[in-house]
């Protein structure tokens, strides 16, 4: 690139905030976040019409059970919507997001003080009792400074659940937060994990998806500061007429910070379909950073369909590293010639590749209860097809 042509892009660049084409900017107004027709590129693969009516944003009295195991000096209150932007919630940028924030109202406030550090879990279980209710919902996990903590946020039951959490990480501090989209098999989740990390912090994010007729998690992160580190983590298993759709949303913010996608999925069944859409977007100021997007599927039946793309938006070179990579496969034939070929029947075969697959990011989860649970239900999904004729 000659002198002249860099000093215009960066004329434009400094002229115009800029915005990732697959993430709006963020907006509390309902107006800035219209009604999508479906060819909206954020909205191509989502089926629409199965989100029963939640997008018109009808105002609901509905609610999730509430069942929490909150650890000594952890507390979860109620504060008013001005308090939450005080306190510092990422604005909504997608209409579910956007009608949370408006219909729910006040907000739950999740708060692990500062200089704490955790021995067990934080967990937080939701329950819906029918999808004919309409639930929405506001969540702010905040972690002091220089605390230690997990987060666990189980989802069961039947709802039609929109819902905003907004994750604050202070400096110092090293959070690990997992959703579990554990529904029953008509019920619809649309999520937004909003997360910023503060100077020199860690946080780990990770989103399970195995039940639900219709799952939208959509994960995203920024830095406050220099030094932050980010890992975004995914399991789904889709079966018979299932949609599970995550999206994920690095932005570096700031220079020397770290992002790092992993994401796997299966998909068995006639009908059964995943969508992944992992963006990073690296600003002219985030100098120094490193980052890398994974996204692997493995189709297990006739019927399915798996969509992957991932994206890199660069504006600085000045970067220690970047990429991404995606692949949607069957079995592969190889390790299964080899593990019949040493006496391994081929059911065995199967179920070993299938958990070999899903194991070495199941035990990043760091959760040994979650692991072994994680560890049933992939058993119990592949007791539903693949296995059942063998």
């Amino acid at each position: 690139m000659t002198d002249a042509a860099r000093e215009s892009v960066e004329s434009a660049l400094e002229q115009a905030p800029v915005v990732s084409h697959l993430n709006p900017p963020p907006s509390y107004l309902l107006g800035d976040h219209p009604i999508p027709t479906g060819r909206e590129e954020i909205w191509r693969f989502t089926p629409l019409k199965r989100l029963r009516g939640i997008l018109e944003g009808e105002a609901s009295a509905d609610h999730l059970t509430w069942e929490t195991s909150l650890p000594e000096g952890v507390t979860l209150t109620e504060i008013s919507a001005e308090q939450a932007l005080e306190i510092g919630e990422l604005a909504p940028n997608d209409r579910p997001s956007a009608l949370a924030a408006a219909n729910a109202g006040a907000a739950l406030l999740l708060d692990v003080p500062g200089d704490t550090e955790l021995t067990e879990p934080v967990v937080v279980r939701l329950h819906g009792e029918s999808v004919d209710h309409l639930v929405w919902g506001r969540l702010i996990v905040r972690a002091g400074r220089f605390s230690k903590a997990t987060v666990v946020i189980a989802h069961t039951g039947s709802a039609r659940y929109s819902a905003i959490t907004s994750v604050l990480v202070g400096d110092g501090a090293d959070l690990n937060v997992l959703t579990l989209q554990d529904w029953d098999d008509d019920a619809v989740h649309l999520g937004r994990d909003a997360i910023r990390v503060g100077r020199d912090a860690h946080v780990r994010h990770t989103s399970v998806s195995f039940g639900g007729d219709l799952v939208r998690m959509h994960a995203n992160v920024e830095y406050a500061g220099p030094g932050g580190e980010a890992e975004l983590l995914g399991l789904y298993f889709a079966d018979d007429g299932q949609h599970l759709e995550h999206r994920l949303f690095a932005d570096h913010t700031a220079p020397k910070t770290k992002s790092n996608v992993v994401y796997k999925g299966a998909l068995q069944g006639q009908g059964a379909h995943t969508v992944w859409i992992g963006n990073v977007l690296i600003r002219k100021v985030a100098e120094g950073i490193e980052t890398y997007e994974e996204n692997r599927n493995l189709v297990l039946s006739d019927g399915c369909q798996a969509d992957s793309v991932p994206n890199l938006e660069i504006e600085t070179g000045e970067i220690e590293g970047a990429g991404h990579a995606s692949a949607t496969a069957r079995f592969d034939d190889e390790q299964l010639f080899y593990l019949r070929s040493r006496g391994v029947s081929e059911k065995e075969a199967r179920r070993l590749v299938v958990h070999g697959f899903f194991n070495d990011l199941i035990r990043k989860i760091g959760i040994p209860d979650i692991e072994e649970k994680l560890l049933e239900t992939v058993e119990a999904e592949l007791a539903k097809n693949v296995l059942k004729g063998l």
